[in-house]
């Protein structure tokens, strides 16, 4: 039976903010109505955290939604992947489902794993320090350091200015790529649009803002359901566009999620805030495409 800590094709990125509709989802959240659950306890639906917990990758858990069989059961394993989860959101590490580990969890987040399970059937987890890469370390070849990037034809012209920012903060940064942007999408390396909550590749959930493809993949969609700031100065309840930018583009040439609040590759960013990239995020690129 599969995993349901699959990787997906596509990483997600998604932030928080606060508005009637998301009251609603929150107080509906399986996970807020477990809090204080620990090792030991049996209760209706704990298979749920399981699921939130493998989704992410701290939990290896092969049960599908149908077989509940012990499911609900708070056994070593759980607690070794609730504590393992604390631990990376430097929450305190006690096992315990506490008020400040169900916050964390309702905050909407990137959909892709923070961590990857090498073993099924133990408590050995990855543990991810600052900057990462995925799994295969999939990256551009030393013949891709020159970029192209386009446009689709329904992309609103008053957005693109902030993405070309962020593309030419990475190759500053990055002293490595250069980014041409072209007319023809068809052709490009990277493609960026916005794409409705139902469309042609990997719909996007109600509290996804944006996604996009590891290399070689390239494909860079934001949400058309979220507000948008151009910047450069925050804008209460937006999002920057610069910001998401910066932290998809860096998906695009490698990076996965950083442990560091402070990176643009953390895995959350709320709304109206302006982050740019820091020494995690450019030391990464550097370690992963051997840059002196």
């Amino acid at each position: 039976m599969a995993s349901i800590g699959t990787l997906l094709p596509f990483i997600y990125v998604f932030f928080f903010f606060i508005s009637p509709s998301w009251g609603k989802v929150l107080d509906n959240n399986p996970i807020k109505h477990l809090q204080g659950c620990h090792k030991g306890d049996k209760v209706q639906g704990l298979y749920k955290l399981k699921l939130y917990l493998a989704k992410y990758g701290y939990l290896n858990y092969q049960h599908s939604p149908d077989d509940h069989t012990n499911a609900d059961a708070f056994d070593e394993e759980l607690d070794a992947a609730l504590k393992s989860y604390q631990n990376f959101y430097h929450l305190n590490a006690t096992g315990v489902l506490d008020e400040n580990t169900v916050s964390q969890m309702l905050v909407p987040r990137c959909g892709h794993p923070d961590k990857i399970i090498h073993q099924h059937g133990t408590n050995t987890l990855h543990t991810v320090s600052h900057y990462a890469f995925f799994p295969n370390k999939d990256k551009w070849p030393p013949s891709k350091s020159r970029l192209t990037y386009a446009f689709d034809s329904a992309y609103p012209r008053r957005y693109v200015p902030p993405v070309v920012r962020a593309f030419n903060t990475w190759a500053t940064s990055s002293k490595y790529f250069t980014f041409t942007r072209v007319r023809n999408i068809q052709g490009a390396d990277l493609k960026i649009s916005f794409k409705r909550p139902v469309h042609d590749d990997k719909n996007f959930e109600l509290n996804h803002l944006a996604h996009a493809q590891a290399p070689p993949g390239g494909l860079f969609h934001y949400n058309t359901a979220f507000k948008w700031s151009v910047g450069p100065r925050p804008v209460r309840n937006r999002f920057d566009l610069k910001t998401v930018a910066l932290h998809e583009i860096g998906h695009l040439l490698g990076l996965e999620h950083s442990q560091d609040p402070n990176a643009i590759m953390f895995a959350n960013i709320p709304p109206g805030a302006v982050k740019g990239l820091n020494f995690d995020d450019i030391q990464g690129i550097k370690v992963l495409y051997g840059i002196n």
